[in-house]
């Protein structure tokens, strides 16, 4: 049997050791506790014309930024109008960028969230609650979504202005032989599709490139141990039913940016190559229509 542990919150605003500037470098630190994926830190405390300071600003892989202001204790009304106003002061100020809105809060009452819901749909906003746990004398942080944005852009390589990196960036970043994995798929896509496809080191992720232009129906993430391949493709239960047939680990389905995550490593393709074919050829015909 395993032993049971009451967890004991805590309170962050009321606490006589942690103040909100403690909180502010724990996320700044590791920015994917926050559950926005993997995101990039582009400023902090970010002096706004005439509006104050924005806790954080950051990018994603899409070039999407994500505003956040972060309070402890209870959200009120001045919060959610600073939220928004720093969003909107970017979002003008750097129209060639997509803008979500983020809240961080201890506590996110139902008569905020009625509130905020309100504007979802004509502001991208998303609200995350966060809590924290106190425990022999040591305090962790959870964040948990509870409203999420629905008015974002389609994702637009056209738009896409990433950070390019090198290969040995990738290696360093996870291993040479799971960026080797990266070779073997594209082996995979020269053999089914073009022999002038090539793959392009991005900062977030490894892209495809044909004759020099972005052309990414395909992009890849290595790990230190497997590579994630995310053939962009609309969802469908033949796919899914594809995918389950040769028992591969599907992480999920990314909406945004419509594209299956899948985990791969060397055994698995080389098993189902000829799967992965049918997949990825699918995934260029969709995106190049």
């Amino acid at each position: 049997m395993i032993d049971y542990l009451k967890l004991n919150k805590a309170i962050l605003k009321d606490h006589p050791k942690v103040n909100e500037l403690w909180v502010q470098k724990i996320i700044a630190e590791d920015p994917a506790i926050i559950g926005l994926g993997e995101i990039e830190l582009k400023d902090k405390e970010r002096k706004q014309p005439r509006a104050g300071r924005l806790d954080f600003l950051f990018q994603d892989e899409n070039n999407c930024r994500y505003c956040v202001e972060l309070q402890l204790g209870k959200t009120d009304e001045s919060h959610i109008i600073r939220t928004i106003e720093y969003w909107d002061v970017e979002r003008k100020r750097y129209p060639q960028y997509e803008h979500v809105a983020v809240i961080i809060a201890e506590d996110i009452t139902s008569r905020f969230l009625n509130v905020i819901s309100l504007f979802n749909g004509h502001i991208p906003i998303i609200a995350i609650q966060m809590n924290a746990i106190e425990i022999n004398n040591q305090i962790g942080l959870q964040f948990v979504t509870v409203l999420d944005e629905t008015a974002l852009q389609t994702y637009s390589d056209d738009e896409d202005t990433p950070t390019i990196v090198d290969r040995a960036y990738w290696e360093g970043k996870a291993t040479k032989a799971t960026v080797g994995l990266a070779d073997q798929l594209l082996e995979i896509i020269n053999n089914a599709i073009d022999h002038n496809i090539k793959l392009k080191y991005n900062k977030f992720y490894i892209g495809l490139e044909r004759r020099g232009l972005p052309n990414n129906f395909i992009t890849f993430k290595p790990r230190k141990d497997y590579i994630i391949a995310q053939p962009r493709l609309v969802q469908t239960q033949e796919y899914d039913a594809m995918l389950e047939e040769m028992k591969l680990d599907v992480l999920d389905y990314d909406q945004r940016g419509r594209c299956y995550r899948i985990r791969l490593n060397k055994e698995e393709i080389q098993k189902h190559s000829d799967k992965l074919q049918v997949l990825f050829v699918e995934a260029e015909s969709k995106f190049n229509k």
